[in-house]
């Protein structure tokens, strides 16, 4: 999964996107280097990222849904976002799956709404928002409340009528280094879920500040971590360098 933040604030590629053209650039050379989902984003979700308004967040990404829909028809385009009215306006401009953050806990509509469009959903964990869930790190049982949360969390995406749940355990949110870290350790759990599972490890501050180098300096500590996590069972990498994370899967291919 090729990450397009049409945000002016994420915290590796907040506004490298500022054009139609180097937004079309960027999406074909995804798809070349092997993207099976384009994500586009346009609510910045890094700690204490500044919250913008509806109108806002559709105003960035549905030109470049459309875009997206009109110069690559087969691509498949994810929408990332938490709220009902974004993923419906993305749907209808041709998104196809939904990246919810919150997990359906920041819109009371979202669960009707993609169980009403049909599409596939990316369940993620976090406490709280993008503004205050750094300071809700602390569990009882790390990887155990994780699951319960997912079990809840499915169950409740089910009965809404979503049939289609993909689980993100969420690397970076409400969580501390050191969680983090744990959580890649004991990833192999989260099989009980019985869901295909998506990681988001791509330059995360998990890497670069362990290393005490910088994101733009985290791509082989990335590489590292996404290998750690599909040998674990992952089924996606949402990334920001796809060809990397492509020849990564495709050598592991070769131990099987």
């Amino acid at each position: 999964m090729g990450i397009l933040n049409m945000t002016p604030d994420s915290f590796y590629d907040g506004g490298k996107l500022s054009t139609s053209d180097v937004v079309l650039q960027q999406a074909e050379k995804m798809l070349k280097d092997g993207a099976t989902f384009l994500d586009v984003g346009g609510y910045s979700t890094r700690p204490n990222a500044k919250n913008i308004s509806v109108d806002e967040e559709l105003k960035r990404v549905i030109p470049v849904i459309e875009l997206l829909s009109k110069q690559f028809p087969k691509a498949l385009i994810s929408i990332d976002t938490f709220r009902s009215k974004v993923a419906k306006e993305a749907f209808y401009s041709g998104a196809c799956m939904v990246n919810d953050v919150s997990g359906g806990q920041m819109d009371e509509l979202m669960f009707s709404t993609v169980a009403e469009l049909k599409v596939p959903y990316v369940l993620m964990h976090m406490r709280g928002t993008p503004q205050t869930m750094m300071s809700n790190c602390v569990y009882d049982d790390l990887v155990r409340d994780i699951i319960l949360y997912f079990s809840e969390r499915c169950a409740a995406a089910h009965a809404a009528g979503i049939i289609d749940v993909i689980v993100d355990p969420g690397f970076g949110f409400s969580k501390s280094t050191p969680q983090n870290f744990e959580l890649l350790d004991k990833l192999e759990l989260l099989h009980h879920l019985d869901k295909p599972i998506l990681v988001g490890l791509s330059r995360k501050s998990m890497i670069y500040k362990t290393l005490d180098s910088t994101a733009d300096e985290a791509l082989a500590g990335t590489i590292c971590l996404n290998t750690i996590a599909l040998n674990k069972g992952v089924q996606i990498l949402r990334v920001h360098d796809v060809k990397e994370a492509t020849e990564s899967i495709e050598l592991l291919k070769q131990l099987k």
